[in-house]
């Protein structure tokens, strides 16, 4: 009889640990994103899943405290009931008491232990990371019954879980990030991409956009020296003459320079005035107040400010309040899809390959632009953005036609020279442009391995 008793009782409490289990792994390996579309059309079920992923940490740690709770509860009734049953089995068999004693507790352990572990923790785990979207969604409703009934000792438990921490320096995290980082991701796309599961034209977009985030104002403007500027008092027919520019909205500047801008002026100001009038109107009588963005500013902040400012371009600013140039929702998009091409476009400069593997590359283009093009990753730093600002920055002067310099490919060794080992890039000045380098010749260099 205590056998049966014995083996009931730890039925029932690896069954308690087994759900405790599906509950751990379940809400930790469901698509959150998944249950939110589900909750979304209506699922009621998804939806309490999601009311306790949101708090996970919370979650585990009532988790935890039931698997503790049960497994010891396990190991309590083996002894007195598993073992006690199994020591009267021995005698009756003719086992001394001195034996069977002993050997009776050990069988149940073991016995228990199995159990344990096979139903109550490795099956459950299994079956919730196969079918955690369903798990989840069945255990909803008595996991949040759960949390609301033990959630004052599980709330004991995890303050002083904190507090222990805390004292010896460990700044504790109380929700774990859901979904990928950008991180996993660009590792993900990667893979894809080498396993042929990804083509060429889809990954390049999707590595746009996670980029997309890092990138900032200053980085994907067009730079001052390339915008053309309208003075306030010339008249309306000066942006008329400017539109074979290709381009339909230029900045507006005062009588103190081409850092004083007082607004901006495009094609549909221009339509406003009548023909005859455009040669006496001035600019500043048309033009609208700029918006002026910092270069520091994330594109992603620079699209909402556009979008809720009803606005085609922003002006950008430089750190000491200067013209550092303009951003427009075009320029904008090409950072997630590509060059977007018109009919008013001037034609697109693009590296070209020679053909003794060497590239014919425009300096003015970002160092990671040169990198997806070519597939030479130059080093990056804070001081530059293009290639002819490495360009300079490398020669300590102002380029010209001609100059020949050898980049390493890799950071400086610990000691702060160059290793002779490590792969570099030739890079010859090609053509000046305003005292920068506007195009170059990149190469590979590969050094000798000497014995």
């Amino acid at each position: 009889m205590l056998i049966v008793v014995g083996l009931l009782l730890i039925v029932v409490l690896t069954a308690a640990t087994g759900y405790f289990v599906a509950q751990e792994f379940g809400y930790v390996a469901v698509d959150r994103g998944k249950l939110r579309q589900l909750a979304d059309d209506g699922d009621q079920a998804a939806a309490r899943a999601l009311t306790v992923t949101s708090r996970l940490s919370f979650m585990l740690s009532g988790a935890q405290l039931g698997i503790t709770v049960t497994a010891l509860l396990v190991g309590y009734v083996a002894e007195p009931y598993l073992g006690g049953g199994l020591a009267d089995l021995l005698g009756v068999a003719g086992v001394s008491e001195a034996v069977s004693l002993p050997l009776s507790v050990a069988l149940a352990l073991v016995i228990a232990t199995i159990v344990q572990m096979v139903l109550g923790e490795l099956a459950p785990k299994n079956l919730a990371i196969a079918r955690a979207e369903q798990l989840a969604r069945a255990l909803s409703r008595s996991t949040l019954i759960y949390l609301a009934v033990a959630g004052p000792l599980i709330r004991l438990f995890d303050r002083a879980s904190v507090r222990l921490l805390r004292r010896i320096g460990i700044e504790p995290i109380e929700e774990l990030p859901s979904g990928a980082t950008p991180a996993d991701l660009e590792q993900i796309i990667a893979e894809s991409r080498e396993e042929g599961s990804l083509d060429a034209e889809m990954s390049t977009l999707l590595d746009r956009g996670l980029d997309f985030r890092e990138l900032t104002a200053g980085e994907a403007m067009v730079p001052r020296v390339d915008v053309h500027t309208v003075r306030a008092h010339e008249p309306v027919s000066r942006v008329v003459e400017l539109l074979d520019t290709g381009h339909s909205r230029f900045p507006v500047r005062g009588a103190e320079g081409v850092d004083d801008l007082i607004g901006v002026v495009g094609i549909a100001d221009v339509l406003g005035v009548p023909p005859g009038e455009r040669a006496t109107t001035p600019v500043s009588a048309v033009a609208g107040p700029p918006l002026l963005v910092p270069e520091t500013l994330p594109l992603p902040t620079v699209l909402d400010r556009l979008r809720s400012g009803h606005r085609q371009m922003a002006c950008v600013v430089d750190e000491y309040g200067g013209f550092a140039g303009v951003i427009t929702l075009e320029d904008i998009a090409e950072e997630l899809v590509g060059p977007i091409r018109d009919e008013d476009d001037p034609p697109e400069r693009a590296p070209a390959r020679q053909d003794d593997g060497s590239w014919v590359v425009p300096a003015r283009w970002r160092i990671d632009e040169v990198a997806d093009s070519t597939g030479i990753a130059l080093p990056e730093a804070p001081e530059y953005d293009t290639l002819s600002g490495l360009v300079m920055r490398e020669l300590g002067r102002v380029p010209e036609v001609g100059d020949r310099l050898e980049i390493s490919l890799l950071p400086e060794g610990a000691d702060g020279e160059v290793n002779d080992a490590e792969p570099r890039a030739l890079v010859e000045v090609l053509a000046v442009d305003r005292h920068v380098a506007d195009s170059v010749r990149l190469q590979l260099s590969k050094p000798e391995v000497t014995a």
